[in-house]
């Protein structure tokens, strides 16, 4: 039993919009046996956006049943079919959500009719619903409403029914249900050509061949298949990357330092779509953090704008932003507002007035006991002007990985073959591919060489 299900929503996030309209189509595998639609009242205010595309208004909802009052009946009606929808993730995701509110886990297997279609009606222009029913003489009654893509999305399911017996071949729905989570653009074969196991960037790409996510992982494979699972709780971004996603490539680094390492470089430099963390991040930053010592033998944390050959502790893209790290760590070390340059107008700063600063902004805590917390703050995001190569697992049992610090700047990373012995320094530098130092960079650098990476300590002059 097939249950072919549309819906319309208030918006593209089930986590936070709500169903707005819902029909089923029940397919024996034979015939159409049964339909069900309503209108479903979402408990909020519908945007006029949305209204102009279904035709669907507050007035014509405010008196249809909440989703739980059809919830029952959507159970039974569906129990033990196979959910079908065109870019079936959105409408499957959906429900999910509505039932998931309700404290109820609605599982069913799942199958998509883009992808489907891509399969069975090669070299057609478009698979989106209305084109593809252009293109195969499909009617649709009633477009952007629920019973009228759930019928015209029937007739199209019923014709790839066909097409399938046609074709003599009987073990197609196991082999679909199992890959229904895969975007429906991406071809089965490219995700199938990504090893297990492996640990580095992955990319994945629109139509047009263009970058529009960097991710790393411990294990692309997995990590992707997360990426293209159903939940109850994804983002409109999440889904609609899903449905852009035309090919997927990986670089394998090795270990996860790289993998980092290079995550953040590639998403600075590719500014990739769906990218977020990073992704307004300069590649060249503004300001940087610095230190001294005043000429009370206090040490003092500065911001200043960055110059060509600076080499600050941190840095960071905006001076809102150097702010806010020094504020978290003046009060992670309890450190004084006014050794950190955040305090400029004289006597007491304004933490020493509310007892949260130990005095050192009017010289009543020696400096010594000042300098320890302030070392300590130092600590967690420099390396304290230490040149050094750390030296990770490589990418095969015959090679090692090498990441370049000098002067506490990140300066860059590379691989190199292990397999005579240890080669020299000098060998180690020449393999080493220059990239840019950053905050990002820094914060990731700090947390990672507490994880036992192995250090050669160069001297340099």
């Amino acid at each position: 039993m097939f249950a072919i299900i549309d819906i319309e929503t208030t918006g593209g996030r089930p986590s936070h919009d709500r169903i707005t309209e819902i029909a089923v189509v029940l397919h024996d595998g034979n015939q159409v046996i049964k339909q069900f639609s309503s209108l479903v009242n979402p408990y909020c205010s519908i945007p006029y956006h949305i209204t102009r595309i279904t035709g669907i208004t507050n007035e014509m909802v405010k008196d249809a049943p909440g989703f739980h009052e059809i919830a029952k009946d959507l159970i039974e009606m569906t129990e033990g079919a196979v959910f079908v929808a065109h870019s079936v993730n959105f409408d499957y995701g959906f429900v999910k959500a509505a039932f998931h509110n309700l404290g109820y886990n609605y599982q069913r297997k799942t199958l998509c009719t883009v992808r489907l279609s891509r399969s069975t009606f090669t070299g057609l222009p478009s698979y989106s619903l209305g084109n593809l029913c252009q293109s195969l003489n499909i009617e649709i009654k009633d477009r952007h409403r629920a019973l009228g893509d759930a019928a015209a999305t029937a007739i199209l399911f019923d014709r790839i029914l066909k097409a399938k017996v046609a074709l003599d071949t009987a073990d197609w729905l196991p082999k679909e249900i199992k890959k229904t989570a895969i975007p429906p653009q991406l071809p089965e074969s490219v995700l199938n050509n990504i090893p297990e196991g492996i640990t580095g960037v992955y990319y994945f790409y629109n139509e047009d061949k263009e970058v529009i996510y960097v991710g790393k992982s411990i294990d692309i494979k997995k990590r992707m298949l997360q990426h293209f699972s159903i939940s109850s709780k994804e983002s409109k971004k999440s889904i609609q990357m899903k449905k852009t996603i035309a090919d997927i490539s990986y670089e394998n680094t090795g270990n996860d330092l790289i993998a980092l390492l290079l995550e953040s470089d590639e998403i600075k430099k590719l500014r990739p779509e769906f990218n977020h963390s990073q992704k307004r991040g300069r590649l060249i930053p503004f300001y940087g953090i610095f230190q001294n010592m005043d000429s009370q033998g206090y040490f003092n944390l500065v911001i200043e704008r960055l110059k060509e050959g600076d080499e600050p502790l941190s840095t960071a893209d905006n001076l809102f932003s150097a702010k806010e790290f020094l504020y978290y760590n003046i009060k992670k070390y309890n450190l004084c507002q006014s050794k950190c340059g955040l305090h400029n107008t004289g006597g007491a700063c304004f933490d020493f007035q509310i007892h949260q600063c130990k005095g050192a902004c009017i010289q009543k805590e020696n400096p010594d006991d000042y300098n320890q917390r302030a070392k300590k703050a130092i600590e967690q995001f420099s390396f304290q002007k230490e040149s050094f190569i750390s030296i990770g697992k490589g990418r095969d049992i015959s090679e090692k990985s090498l990441v370049l610090i000098l002067n506490g700047q990140y300066k860059g990373f590379g691989y190199i073959d292990v397999s005579d012995g240890e080669p020299s320094i000098d060998d180690m530098l020449n393999v080493i591919k220059k990239y840019q130092h950053n905050r990002d960079i820094q914060t990731i650098l700090c947390s990672q060489m507490k994880k036992g990476y192995r250090k050669i300590v160069l001297n340099i002059e």
